[in-house]
């Protein structure tokens, strides 16, 4: 059984503990109480990583984030009226409340009904050259190559498997056959593995448009040179919560200019900033995608993920940033393909999770 008390917080809690709490409670919720262990709000992923996207910090206090409008239900309420509850609004866990509104217990869906398959297809992109990355690349396509014990698309493929997807698609061309052949149809994870072959570079999206049917579920797509400790579970709450047709997942990115950079009003000297720091969001390389905008990809022509997702805002769709807050690197170079080598065993190897 778990111990719903290691989720109780106060609202002057940090945001970072917080964080820590619903990672490492496995309830994926913090529950937020007064001195007098009345519920007076909750936080989720969900709302940390809204947080975020606002500019607040992980020092500040939860009562900055947390969710005032919550449901509870009472003790008297029986598994099934619970149950019913959490498919009506979608919720995955629900304090218990006593006639007082103290917390006396906490209901999570994983622990009503036993964890299911999902259904969500993960495409990942394993086609291009990895040109940055020769000459190790002239040898072995980049997603064979070793980080740590093992190909980093076999990371990421077990990474998955993991988490409960059984349906994968890759998407190769150069030196396809050594993907193909090292990772076959999927039988050594109880999984199927199909791929797509394309016959010319198609970008980080092109290729979605030779899927041979379309899917009836949010479709992850992930690029095959990132190794991600994400909770893809997460991400599928963000990107249904949001009612998004399209996520992109987004990494904080810091450049620090070394020399003081100087404005000018021509000869005039206005101001020197002293090694500024700039600070960006940038593509972490990793979506979900609404079955219905796989319509919007054209056939046959390079095509690449930014491009989708600008048409989608051009049609003033639904599209969202979801910031990532775990492990991610992007093997794109020989210095991050050595620093991933470095942090692979205290990241996958000694994580407890």
């Amino acid at each position: 059984m778990k111990d719903w008390k290691k989720t109780l917080i106060t609202a002057s809690t940090p945001i970072l503990n917080a964080m820590q709490i619903i990672d490492t409670s496995s309830m994926q919720i913090a529950l937020v109480i007064d001195d007098e262990q009345h519920l007076i709000g909750v936080v989720t992923d969900g709302d940390i990583r809204r947080g975020l996207l606002n500019g607040i910090s992980l020092d500040q206090p939860v009562d900055l984030i947390l969710k005032r409008d919550f449901t509870a239900v009472s003790a008297y309420r029986s598994r099934d009226e619970i149950l019913c509850l959490m498919k009506q609004t979608e919720l995955r866990q629900i304090p218990i409340l006593d006639d007082q509104g103290r917390v006396i217990d906490l209901r999570i869906l994983d622990d009503l009904i036993p964890p299911t398959e999902k259904e969500n297809w993960v495409v990942i992109m394993a086609g291009g050259l990895g040109s940055r990355l020769q000459p190790l690349t002239n040898v072995l396509p980049k997603p064979m190559l070793k980080i740590g014990n093992k190909p980093l698309i076999e990371t990421i493929v077990e990474s998955f498997v993991m988490m409960g997807f059984r349906r994968f698609y890759i998407s190769v061309n150069y030196k396809a056959d050594l993907i193909e052949t090292f990772l076959g149809n999927g039988s050594r994870w109880d999984v199927d593995i199909r791929y797509i072959r394309e016959e010319i570079f198609m970008g980080t999206a092109g290729s979605l448009s030779l899927l041979p049917e379309s899917p009836n579920h949010p479709l992850i797509v992930i690029n095959g040179d990132v190794l991600t400790k994400i909770s893809m579970q997460h991400l599928l709450d963000f990107h249904t919560s949001q009612k998004a047709k399209a996520t992109m997942c987004i990494q904080d990115y810091f450049f620090k200019v070394p020399f003081g950079v100087v404005k000018t009003d021509q000869h005039r000297l206005t101001s020197i900033n002293e090694k500024p720091e700039h600070r960006f969001y940038v593509n972490a390389g990793i979506y979900v995608l609404e079955p219905d905008v796989l319509q919007f990809i054209p056939k046959n022509i390079t095509f690449n993920m930014t491009s989708l997702f600008e048409k989608l805002i051009e049609l003033e769709y639904e599209t969202v940033a979801f910031p990532v807050r775990e492990y991610w690197i992007d093997i794109g170079r020989l210095d991050d393909l050595e620093k991933a080598n470095g942090e692979y065993p205290k990241v996958f190897l000694d994580d407890p999770r």
